[in-house]
């Protein structure tokens, strides 16, 4: 349904803007410390990542993406503002090999949705903590629960057919379901696994076409006007205008979402 958050961001008003009002509580519940070491999963260009750096004054955040262009923005950013003790790579966390136990804090802001094997990936993490080191993630709760996911879909699909809006891609709702979580976080050793329920809004531009340029970008949609002919394709991104129109606010088109903020601990 959407895309990761690199390849579709590397302006830093685009996914930072959408999910400011997550942020503010993911920051909260990390709860980073001066010396702690914290790995951000799925960094993206690096916001996370820059703020953990700010705040682990005398440790430091190691970012990590799929997306080698997300990460060269990253790089580029914390250069420009002067952080010495922000790091960024180019991997996959379920295979790179992280040096054992060397962080105090994993975090992930919409990053951890999409691993091939969830549980090999939530192994590995756990393993680059030191004993007692946290995990703190946002996810997406089930996609009925989105209703930015809805609203996209139905206009995707209309008069054509769910073909025109069939998912591509990874799942970025695989981890919405609490028990299957954490069946997948305990088997990958961690325990007290905690889930939160966040109800806050994304942002998607301050007008329509903005709006339309950053749905364009999500996997679905492009896949989906890929398969129609022009005037179908005409037909769809003229329903996705008139229903972003209808989210139109003084203050920018927005949508309501639901996520959990999901909590665990390396025994």
């Amino acid at each position: 349904m959407r895309h990761s958050a690199g390849e579709h961001s590397l302006d830093p008003g685009g996914y930072d803007a959408e999910l400011q009002r997550h942020d503010r509580l993911l920051r909260r519940a990390c709860g980073v410390r001066p010396h702690d070491h914290v790995l951000d999963i799925g960094c993206g260009i690096g916001q996370t990542t820059r703020a953990a750096a700010r705040t682990a004054r005398a440790g430091g955040a190691l970012g990590i993406d799929i997306s080698a262009s997300a990460v060269a923005r990253a790089r580029e950013i914390a250069r420009t503002e002067g952080l010495g003790n922000v790091t960024f790579e180019n991997a996959d966390a379920q295979v790179h090999r992280f040096p054992q136990e060397r962080f105090d804090l994993a975090i992930s802001r919409f990053g951890t949705m999409f691993f091939d094997d969830p549980v090999a990936a939530f192994a590995n993490i756990g393993r680059t903590l030191r004993p007692a080191g946290r995990l703190v993630m946002m996810v997406w709760q089930h996609r009925e629960r989105n209703e930015w996911n809805v609203a996209i879909r139905r206009s995707l699909a209309g008069p054509e057919g769910p073909a025109a809006a069939a998912s591509a891609g990874p799942d970025p709702f695989s981890l919405a379901d609490p028990p299957a979580v954490k069946q997948i976080l305990g088997a990958a050793g961690f325990a007290d696994i905690a889930f939160t329920d966040v109800h806050e809004p994304v942002y998607y531009g301050p007008d329509v076409a903005a709006a339309l340029d950053w749905v364009h970008g999500f996997t679905c949609t492009s896949e989906a006007l890929k398969r129609l002919d022009p005037a179908a394709a005409a037909r769809v991104v003229g329903r996705l205008r008139e229903m972003l129109s209808a989210h139109l606010s003084d203050d920018g088109v927005w949508f309501d979402s639901r996520a959990w903020l999901i909590t665990a601990r390396r025994p």
